[in-house]
């Protein structure tokens, strides 16, 4: 008769160690992989806007970013966007330039695109529509949120390329043209891929979509 050997409570210990360190790893793991896990996702369709012609739902990885854009602030920047959002000209277009905590920059529709990015030219490619003039008399503060066209290092070079600021940036008044900001899902947009040692990503994040919420 083969006589059973019971587990001293140091083994018992060791035991319920080993397991809970076992399941707190896999628990990492997901949590690690899961990087949309603690993000909400806004239903637009579920929202109230005072001027919904001026909303315009951006899609990402984490979900819907929701923006409201200031035509009356920067009404030839806003009329550029729109156009580009209703031709879906930003779809899959990569966020090539992210610095973490501080902004994200997307919109270069020559070089950026899924399939066919440029990495030697990213952040310089064309809409084809032209350049625009900078709007920048009109006051704005740039808080966490703001959306601005990019341009050039001389003003008056804005297109399609655009960023949004995850913190205040008070000094890009009068130097950026302002085009709205996020009053939904900001969050989403901390998640973006970034790099620690460039501005600018390889494999970056893509933009799923961006639509008007009514066209």
């Amino acid at each position: 008769m083969i006589e059973k050997i019971k587990a001293s409570k140091s083994e018992k210990i060791i035991f319920i160690f080993v397991i809970s360190l076992a399941i707190f790893s896999l628990g990492s793991f997901f949590l690690i992989k899961n990087k949309c896990l603690f993000v909400k996702d806004y239903n637009p369709e579920k929202l109230t806007f005072e001027k919904p012609n001026n909303i315009a739902i951006l899609n990402v990885e984490c979900g819907n970013v929701i923006i409201e854009l200031y035509p009356n602030i920067s009404p030839l920047s806003v009329e550029r966007f729109k156009t580009l959002v209703r031709a879906k000209a930003y779809d899959d277009v990569a966020f090539h330039r992210v610095i973490k905590d501080t902004l994200v920059q997307a919109g270069d529709l020559e070089f950026g695109k899924k399939g066919n990015i440029d990495y030697g030219k990213i952040g310089t490619g064309q809409s084809g529509l032209g350049t625009i003039k900078s709007e920048i008399n009109n006051p704005f503060d740039f808080e966490r949120g703001s959306v601005g066209l990019a341009r050039q290092k001389k003003y008056n070079t804005e297109d399609s390329q655009f960023f949004i600021i995850l913190r205040d940036e008070p000094l890009y008044e009068s130097e950026y043209t302002p085009i709205g900001k996020v009053i939904y899902g900001i969050k989403a947009l901390e998640k973006i891929k970034y790099l620690n040692k460039s501005e600018y990503v390889l494999r970056p994040d893509y933009i799923n979509s961006i639509r008007m919420l009514i066209d």
